[in-house]
């Protein structure tokens, strides 16, 4: 067994499978799990995913927002413990993998298009009843 698949049959069991699908232009909000003394809290950070890197256990994304006029970048694991959920709040159509221009940007520059309509769903037909009298 190669060094690679053995690293990946050990993070496995490790890695979380309630991860929505997203990609780089999307808005989510991730609850992350704070604990403060004895107390544990939910926090919500919702942004802009700017950019989305590594693989596995190590993948890590990237989320910017602006907030009381000063922008903020946080940096999250995905398959972290202390992420509790992630929720796609609307998607965004962009081109590039990295949104790092948004970085500086305020008010409508700092805005990404929403992707709507995605793909389509498929319309199941009922079969009808046909009477041959």
């Amino acid at each position: 067994m190669k060094q690679c698949q053995l690293i990946q049959a050990l993070e496995q069991p490790q890695l979380k499978q309630n991860i929505p699908s997203f990609r780089v232009g999307d808005t989510i909000s991730v609850y992350t799990r704070i604990i403060e003394g004895e107390k544990e809290r939910i926090q919500v950070f919702t942004g802009t995913v700017i950019a989305r890197k590594g693989s596995g256990l190590s993948e890590t994304i990237s989320l910017y927002r602006v907030s009381y006029g000063s922008g903020m970048e946080r940096v999250f694991l995905v398959h972290s413990p202390r992420i509790s959920k992630i929720e796609v709040t609307r998607a965004g159509k962009v081109r590039k993998s990295k949104l790092y221009y948004l970085r500086g940007a305020f008010g409508k520059a700092a805005k990404v298009k929403e992707l709507l309509g995605g793909p389509k769903a498929e319309v199941v037909k009922e079969p009808t009843l046909e009477s041959s009298t």
